[in-house]
């Protein structure tokens, strides 16, 4: 089974975060409670519903992941431009992503 986390927007600004294993979101996907059986998925689907029904996120998603050099990578381009930040100049404030985390 391929690890997996709990991924949204914050519906206050729409920052991608990710559910850490405090159970909060955060902006770090390296901080994310990483999911290894059904279980722990099925408990991850419950808290992305709860919190989008308190109107906390947006846009939930269970999300692949592979850790590689002791960090996670999500297995999807979509996730690894969300995790790392835009690809190119957007505003201050936001750093464009490294290419090479991006990169498959």
């Amino acid at each position: 089974m391929t690890d997996k986390v709990l991924t949204a927007n914050r519906l206050s600004d729409g920052i991608a975060v990710w559910l850490d294993a405090a159970g909060t979101w955060n902006e770090r996907l390296q901080d994310a409670l990483v999911a290894r059986h059904a279980e722990a998925i099925a408990s991850l689907e419950a808290i992305g519903k709860r919190d989008f029904s308190a109107n906390l996120v947006v846009d939930v998603n269970i999300v692949e992941v592979e850790e590689v050099n002791g960090s996670l990578r999500p297995l999807r381009l979509r996730e690894r431009i969300r995790a790392a930040g835009p690809t190119m100049e957007y505003a201050s404030g936001f750093a464009v992503a490294d290419p090479a985390f991006i990169a498959a």
